[in-house]
């Protein structure tokens, strides 16, 4: 029951950050550096606007998706199990699905474009790729420690 409680409070912890973040960039905040632009955009598609072409469905294939991704990690115990990672995940996830349902697409508003231009992103992504980064870690080296 405290594992549950831990994974329902941080997937509700990162979505409401990630919305304040995204609702501070819908209010017009913008910031410029020589390296590093805040500033609002919308992605129609997924990482670097792929799958932009499928539209209003790619809302409702992502919602399947995460419903499949989540309803195996339930069944698998490991949203008891990594209550933390889990919850990282699913609140990220939540809250850029969320910006499809209602926006259309998801909020994004880091560019770095220092040396290189590198995809525009938000904090929700970079939650997902920690709390991806930290399942393979633990699928890798969790064995290797046993």
């Amino acid at each position: 029951m405290r594992n549950l409680a831990i994974f329902i409070l941080m997937g509700m912890g990162v979505f409401f950050i990630d919305r304040s973040l995204k609702e501070l960039f819908l209010q017009g905040f913008f910031w410029q550096s020589r390296c590093i632009t805040l500033g609002y955009t919308i992605n129609k598609g997924v990482a670097f606007s792929m799958l932009s072409f499928l539209d209003d469905k790619l809302k409702w294939l992502l919602s399947l998706l995460i419903g499949g991704v989540f309803g195996y990690m339930y069944r698998q115990r490991i949203i008891h199990t990594h209550p933390l990672l889990s919850g990282m995940l699913l609140g990220a996830a939540v809250g850029n699905l969320y910006d499809r349902f209602v926006y259309g697409g998801v909020i994004d508003y880091v560019y770095w474009h220092c040396g290189f231009d590198f995809a525009i992103f938000n904090f929700a992504d970079v939650v997902i790729d920690l709390a991806v980064g930290g399942f393979i870690y633990l699928h890798f080296f969790k064995k290797a420690i046993k």
